[in-house]
C-alpha cells in the first residue's frame, strides 16, 4: 500500500463521515499505514500479509486428532494416545483462546474452572489478560485430560514431565501441519493466533469483540484481521452500495 491508496483512504473516509462503523475502520486503518509510512517501511512490509488456515485447513488439521481423542476417552489406560490428546487440546486452546506458543506452555491447571468451562489466560507480550469460555467439547476433553495427567501445576508437560518448551510448540506445529498438509510458510505456531482472529472476523464479530477475545490491548493491533475476510469486505461494500 502506497500514498496513493492512503490519500484514498482519507477521501473514503470523507464520503462515509456519517457512517460510523466505517468511518472507525477507516480511521484505524489510515493510523495505522500513516504510522508505518512515517517509520519508512518499504511497501512489502507495510502491506505484508498475515499468515493463516483457511477454515477446511483448520478442519483437517483437527481430523488427525479424533481417533486418538475416541481411544483416551474409552480406556485412559492407553498412555500412547495421551500426548495425542495433549497436541490436540494445545491447538484446540490457541485457536478458541488465540494464545501465543509461551501462553500455552504457562497454562496451569488452576487457570481451568471446570463448572464454567472457562479458562484464564495469562497474556504476555504487553497484551491483556482475560478469562475465555471453552466450546464444550473442549472443555470436556480438557477436564478428562487434567483429571489423568501426573501432579504437576501445568496443564502441559513433555515426556519428561517439564513444561514444554516454544522449541517443543514449535516442532509439533510443524509435525501435525505436514500431516495435514498444510503450506511449509504457514508452518508457524503463530499461525493459529492469525487463525483465530481472522476466522473470529469472519464469524461476523465486530472489532471489539475480537480484541477481548485475543487479548490485545491495543485495537490496531486487531485491525489486520478484518483486510482478510471477504464477509467483512462485503458488509462495508453492502453499506457502500457497491455489491
Amino acid at each position: 500500500m502506497d500514498i496513493n491508496q492512503l490519500d484514498a483512504l482519507k477521501k473514503k473516509l470523507e464520503e462515509n463521515k456519517n457512517d460510523m462503523v466505517i468511518s472507525i475502520l477507516l480511521e484505524d486503518k489510515i493510523k495505522e499505514l500513516e504510522k508505518q509510512l512515517k517509520k519508512g517501511k518499504k511497501k512489502r512490509s507495510v502491506n505484508r500479509e498475515i499468515k493463516y488456515l483457511t477454515h477446511a485447513e483448520f478442519d483437517k488439521l483437527m481430523l488427525s486428532f479424533e481417533e486418538a481423542e475416541r481411544l483416551f476417552l474409552m480406556d485412559k489406560k492407553k498412555q500412547k494416545f495421551k500426548f495425542f490428546v495433549r497436541d490436540k487440546l494445545i491447538f484446540l486452546l490457541a485457536y478458541e483462546c488465540g494464545l501465543r506458543a509461551s501462553e500455552i506452555s504457562n497454562l496451569k491447571k488452576e487457570d481451568f474452572h471446570e463448572n464454567s468451562k472457562e479458562l484464564f489466560c495469562r497474556r504476555l507480550k504487553g497484551s491483556r489478560n482475560n478469562t475465555i469460555r471453552l466450546t464444550k467439547g473442549t472443555s470436556r476433553l480438557l477436564s478428562n485430560y487434567i483429571t489423568y495427567e501426573n501432579n504437576s501445576k501445568y496443564i502441559f508437560l513433555s515426556r519428561k514431565s517439564t513444561p514444554l518448551s516454544r522449541q517443543h510448540l514449535t516442532r509439533l506445529c510443524k509435525k501435525y501441519f505436514d500431516l495435514a498438509d498444510i503450506p511449509k510458510e504457514k508452518q508457524h505456531f503463530h499461525t493459529l493466533k492469525h487463525t483465530a482472529g481472522v476466522h473470529l472476523a469472519d464469524y461476523g464479530l465486530d472489532i471489539k469483540e475480537v480484541q477481548y477475545i485475543l487479548g490485545h490491548r491495543n485495537v490496531e493491533n486487531t485491525m489486520i484481521y478484518f483486510d482478510f475476510t471477504s464477509k467483512q469486505q462485503e458488509v462495508l461494500y453492502g453499506k457502500l452500495g457497491r455489491n
